[in-house]
């Protein structure tokens, strides 16, 4: 297929390019820069110069195309409200570029939206469309799309990690060194679900190929990891005290961060491996943990 893809320099997008051209697709690869494309060339890529906030050229690229992936998210948490309804904006426009058509579209969202109750694992098959988190205007497009009869499916993202990049806990690491301790909230017993980079690009390739309408799958190869353990491992990589902070502490530490250290954010993957035949086999979140503090380290160092 020749499969239009947002995001494709980016750090989910980059793995996804090479998981594509790999089983003999043809990616044509969203960018802004030339250094952008020629990175996508090199990668067997073709290189389409755009952004996000271009609506029409969104929908050229995607006019050209058997098959559409969006990946790219704005990851400004300063402006994060914003962000999401940008995001919403760009998935109706893709969705409008294949109406017609069976053309699948693959959007991306977080396991979040699918938490039925709290302290539960998110599940595939239920959507809070009421969630709290901006991030469901993204799954509402999606449910907008699916009305018109676009044919749409949902790949829910968790920590996504490698060596060098673990989602959220990247910023918690951050903060841990800006702070001079490692920090939890209460008893850090709260879950955040995760899954290795390489494993989310295979996921992403085998939600395509096997292409259910309106299937939302989630990229979740470990439940749930106690935030604790997250600390603890960041703290013994760099030398620093772990601490268990309240509330009023913790805000004063994360910042904006803390809307998510405190919250339990455990998925679970079992309807998606059952449907896909998904087999993760990467390295865990805290090993990467451990490896990316002791790289980040090294080069402190030298």
């Amino acid at each position: 297929m020749r499969i239009f893809l947002t995001g494709a320099t980016g750090f989910i997008g980059s793995q996804l390019v090479h998981e594509l051209t790999q089983a003999g697709h043809h990616v044509l690869g969203l960018t802004r820069s030339e250094a952008g494309a020629q990175q996508l060339r090199t990668a067997g890529a073709e290189a389409y110069h755009g952004d996000i906030e271009d609506l029409p050229g969104l929908q050229r690229a995607a006019a050209q195309a058997d098959a559409v992936i969006h990946t790219a998210f704005d990851h400004n948490f300063a402006t994060f409200e914003a962000n999401c309804q940008k995001d919403r904006r760009v998935i109706l426009a893709l969705g409008e570029a294949l109406h017609g058509s069976d053309r699948p579209l693959l959007i991306t969202s977080g396991t979040a939206m699918g938490c039925a109750a709290p302290g539960q694992p998110a599940i595939e098959d239920h959507f809070d469309s009421h969630h709290p988190n901006p991030r469901v205007a993204s799954e509402l497009a999606g449910e907008e799309l699916l009305q018109r009869g676009i044919n749409l499916g949902v790949l829910r993202l968790s920590q996504i990690h490698n060596p060098l990049k673990q989602g959220l806990v990247t910023y918690a690491i951050a903060h841990a060194k800006q702070k001079g301790l490692s920090a939890y909230i209460g008893d850090g017993q709260n879950r955040w679900s995760a899954a290795p980079l390489s494993d989310t690009a295979h996921l992403y390739r085998l939600a395509l190929e096997k292409n259910q309408p309106g299937a939302r799958y989630h990229a979740t190869a470990e439940e749930g990891i106690p935030y604790r353990a997250i600390a603890e491992s960041i703290g013994q990589g760099l030398g620093l005290p772990v601490v268990g902070l309240n509330e009023a502490e913790a805000a004063e530490h994360f910042g904006w961060l803390t809307a998510f250290v405190g919250k339990d954010m455990s998925a679970s993957a079992a309807k998606t491996r059952e449907r896909l035949g998904w087999k993760p086999t990467g390295s865990g979140l805290l090993a990467d943990v451990a490896v990316g503090v002791e790289w980040e380290e090294g080069s402190n160092r030298s």
